[in-house]
């Protein structure tokens, strides 16, 4: 999710000096909840929705957001040592990306949303990342104005499918029931299943911080010691306090594109026997014959996100194989 001012609007000053990037801490979660919960909802007035209204995220999801961020989780503070904007910036391998990203409703119109972007662009090619994203709604013409004005282009949409959890003939094979050795070793094949398909890319952090953290599981497709395809998945709810409905994949790599179904069929299960409703995939749109298996599985779709890179850091879809990538905690 992306907030950002109206680009057109000449910058108004702010009321004192801003601070920043400073390093955002899981210590900051509340504080980065509240300017969350804010910006989005005044996102979604401004686009026409007002009985919209942002809940703050779970804090386990700012937690996994910060640390896997590192140092590219920034903010900015105002003269009071409030949060006024921030930045949690991504990189996975040569994958990067940014997001959330959100300047507080009171500072906006004043340059900070120009400068946090950058400086999360000029973070991730310190980190000589080859990809440079973001996602954004497709709707929100102020946002992809904002962007554009800052190099960014769009892309393919990302297409939010949901299937229903459903039992399948037997338990997929999970990371969390590995001993702590074959962990490490399965997560060394994932990796190197990942650098196969696209190379650079390196889901290794996220595979460990979902273990660790206990925020769901990572399906493994084939042998542990040369998985044909896996899976990083969440099943903790988004919003503190509410029900288990979605088990939401991160990433999602497989060697061959015909293997989806099986896969798909292995989420499921995880759903079911996890007490969760049904499965969430968030698809990105370089891949057509995806969607088409997803929708004659029964998937609905449930919402829409535009992918934009910077100019010359987009992505390129595998020859062979998938990547899905969640530009999104």
């Amino acid at each position: 999710m992306t907030a950002s001012p109206r680009t057109w609007r000449a910058a108004r000053p702010l009321a004192g000096p801003i601070v920043g990037p400073l390093v955002a801490t899981v210590d900051d979660i509340p504080e980065l909840n509240e300017v969350f919960a804010e910006a989005f909802t005044d996102r979604y007035r401004k686009d026409g929705m007002t009985g919209v209204r942002v809940p703050p995220l779970n804090p386990a999801i700012w937690r996994y957001a910060i640390e896997d961020a590192g140092d590219g989780a920034h903010c900015w503070r105002d003269d009071r040592g409030r949060i006024a904007a921030f930045n949690i910036v991504h990189h996975s391998g040569t994958e990067g990306w940014m997001g959330p990203l959100c300047v507080r409703p009171d500072c906006q119109g004043s340059g900070l949303g120009k400068l946090l972007v950058q400086s999360g662009m000029r973070w991730l090619r310190e980190q000589s990342v080859k990809v440079i994203g973001l996602e954004t709604m497709p709707r929100t013409m102020d946002n992809i104005g904002f962007y554009a004005n800052l190099g960014f282009v769009p892309g393919h949409l990302t297409v939010t499918l949901t299937l229903e959890a459903a039992l399948g003939e037997r338990g997929p094979d999970l990371l969390s029931r590995l001993s702590s050795v074959e962990k490490v070793s399965a997560i060394a094949a994932c990796r190197a299943l990942t650098m196969r398909v696209m190379p650079g890319y390196d889901f290794t952090r996220e595979l460990e911080l979902t273990d660790r953290l206990a925020l769901g599981d990572t399906v493994l497709v084939g042998p542990l010691d040369a998985p044909t395809g896996f899976a990083v998945c969440h099943t903790v709810p988004l919003v503190e306090g509410r029900a288990r409905d979605e088990l939401r994949v991160l990433k999602l790599v497989l060697a061959r594109r015909s293997g989806l179904p099986a896969l798909l069929g292995n989420l499921a299960d995880l759903a079911y026997r996890t007490g969760t409703r049904r499965v969430a995939i968030r698809l990105q749109g370089d891949y057509p014959e995806a969607f088409r298996t997803l929708v004659a599985l029964g998937a609905r779709v449930r919402w829409t996100d535009l992918r934009m890179s910077a100019s010359g850091w987009h992505e390129v879809p595998p020859v062979e194989g998938m990547v899905l990538s969640n530009w999104e905690i």
